[in-house]
């Protein structure tokens, strides 16, 4: 390294030599260092500036970019971020087809322990027993001084309870902010909601998910962000539905059933107005399983009969086997059909009560009277070959697509094989189950001229467009034949002025769990349309061993138990549902009009 000295020394001794002034080089060479040391700061200085310049260049670039992108971008909410699990909120409100709510979100609180902030365990357990009856003080002071440094003690709080649990005062005790799931109409419509819980919960806030119904079937539509303020809207009617469930459980009550279904459908679009189980429950506050294990599913109230009810449907079915043959070319109404006798192999068939119906009937009055003996031979005319297709493409040996999360679980039982008993059986609803619901959809098919309904309690403004099962004037000929059965035959309690019904009856032996059947216990339906003239629904009404006692002798029929009660909500869900009664001509009661 070469060091350039401080002073001129050889220019120096040389000015000393000549006589000249040294301090005047001196002078001038500090002058001329420091000129140096000048050009080097300012050089450094302008690089620090360049940098500067640069560097608030580029923040201003990057600041700029991004508030062009979110300008470009879709609005989005501002989410909170935190560390732990993320938990998502908001849940979309259901809503019945005229916007009315049935399931919303509440904000409440939950109540947990920092038990290491306790200052007086016994004193707060005591009190918040108090407060919560369910919860035992003993318990609750064990809890609080196991050794555990958080507990949860209630999950959701009324503001009530939130303000006594307040005033005890103990920092131990805290609250975390959450929504619960409310169904501000209770029963109403429980076994299509279904009910909610909480997921993953954290102490300032909790999952809502769907435990049951159409709330975990569309557990992740109901759920998604996006779609969170726009309602989930069904196809029931909140009026038309608190009707039907009324008059269900009075029928229940009153016939001394064990349960009872129904389901109202509109025929062209397949939408259900109203679906209902009886007995039913709170979602508020859904009760738990049965733990019996051998209990029937049928005793909990969570049970869905109209849904998960898989039942042998007697007669009901006696109407597809008149269709397919109609369908078919082999039979028209007018046809007479043997109603004598029939026997295929070493099984002989017979008439309900052993009635006797004479040597032959047509098909229409086989419907109408309900002969177990002519239908059986329409049916081996169709043949089994062609009968079991035929109810498939009904919907009748398949589990229903609704969304409910319990409809795929409940499969009709249908024998594996088809020999010509069960051909037999199965046209008169014998010998295999299926569920009303199943039932409504094909009864949909016939009443809106022969196209297969899909069931659905989505609302939906577009009739369906189903494959055709049957001609149009196969399915008006199949109405006319349960137009009959309710003015002249099995269903005549449900003959109004008001309003023209056609249906059909079925009465089933229940079975037993061992097999056989039950001498003393039925499964009744009543499958009807309405208005029998232009059908726009179709009305279930099932009810699982009904007894009808007015009369002199116990009476266990569809006719006496399942068909008044679908008279009576037909009677008073049509004007609900904008159809107009027919006007009956009034007596005159003896009085002569005489014109002036």
């Amino acid at each position: 390294m070469i060091r350039t000295p401080l002073r001129p020394l050889a220019r120096i001794l040389h000015a000393r030599a000549t006589g000249a002034n040294p301090d005047a080089i001196e002078r001038e060479n500090l002058r001329q260092r420091h000129e140096v040391i000048r050009d080097r700061a300012r050089g450094r200085a302008q690089l620090r500036l360049l940098f500067l310049c640069m560097c608030f260049f580029s923040a201003f670039t990057v600041v700029g970019a991004r508030m062009g992108m979110l300008a470009a971008s879709e609005p989005m909410e501002p989410r909170t971020a935190g560390t732990g699990v993320n938990i998502a909120q908001g849940r979309a409100d259901i809503v019945d087809r005229n916007g009315r709510v049935l399931a919303t979100n509440m904000l409440t609180h939950a109540l947990y322990v920092q038990t290491k902030d306790l200052i007086d365990p016994a004193r707060v357990a005591r009190e918040l027993a108090a407060i919560f009856p369910e919860l035992d003080a003993a318990t609750l002071e064990r809890r609080f001084t196991d050794g555990r440094s958080f507990l949860w003690v209630r999950k959701v709080m009324s503001p009530e309870q939130m303000q006594l649990v307040h005033e005890i005062g103990d920092p131990g005790l805290l609250f975390g902010p959450r929504e619960m799931r409310l169904y501000p109409n209770g029963q109403l419509a429980a076994h299509v909601l279904g009910g909610a819980s909480f997921g993953a919960e954290g102490v300032d806030r909790a999952e809502v998910i769907g435990t049951a119904g159409i709330e975990k079937a569309l557990d992740a539509r109901l759920r998604d962000p996006a779609q969170a303020g726009e309602p989930l809207e069904l196809s029931l009617d909140l009026t038309v539905q608190a009707t039907i469930e009324e008059v269900l459980a009075t029928g229940v009550r009153q016939y001394e059933a064990k349960g009872g279904a129904v389901i109202l459908m509109d025929v062209h679009t397949g939408e259900i107005a109203a679906l209902a189980s009886y007995p039913a429950f709170d979602p508020n506050d859904r009760p738990n399983p049965l733990a019996d294990p051998n209990a029937e599913p049928g005793d909990s109230p969570l049970f869905n009969r109209a849904v998960q009810g898989v039942y042998e449907l007697g007669s009901t079915f006696k109407i597809f086997a008149a269709a397919q043959a109609m369908e078919l070319g082999l039979v028209t109404p007018d046809t007479p059909i043997n109603t004598q006798s029939l026997s295929v192999g070493k099984k002989r068939f017979s008439e309900f009560d052993n009635h006797n119906y004479g040597p032959t009937k047509t098909v229409a009055e086989v419907i109408e009277l309900s002969s177990n003996i002519g239908t059986g031979h329409i049916a081996l005319m169709i043949g089994g070959e062609r009968q079991k297709p035929f109810l498939k493409s009904l919907g009748l040996l398949d589990a229903s697509p609704v969304e409910l999360v319990e409809a795929p679980g409940a499969r009709p039982l249908v024998p594996k094989k088809w020999p010509d008993v069960v051909t037999v059986t199965a046209s008169f609803g014998h010998g295999m189950s299926s569920s009303p619901l199943n039932l409504a959809a094909a009864y949909a098919t016939l009443a809106n001229g022969g196209t297969k309904v899909t069931p659905t309690l989505l609302h939906r403004a577009a009739p369906m467009a189903g494959p055709r099962v049957v001609s149009q004037q196969v399915a008006a000929d199949a109405v006319m034949m349960l137009r009959r059965v309710v003015t002249d035959g099995t269903a005549s309690m449900a003959k109004m002025d008001e309003y023209a019904i056609a249906g059909k009856t079925g009465t089933a032996d229940k079975p037993k769990r061992g097999g056989g059947y039950y001498d003393d216990k039925v499964v009744n339906t009543f499958a009807s349309v309405f208005p029998a003239e232009a059908p726009k629904y179709v009305l279930i009404v099932t009810l699982d061993e009904p007894v009808d006692r007015t009369g002199p002798e116990v009476r266990r029929t569809a006719g006496w138990t399942s068909v008044p009660v679908a008279a009576e909500i037909v009677r008073r869900t049509a004007p609900l549902l904008g159809l107009r009664p027919a006007i009956a001509p009034q007596p005159l009661d003896g009085l002569t009009a005489v014109k002036q």
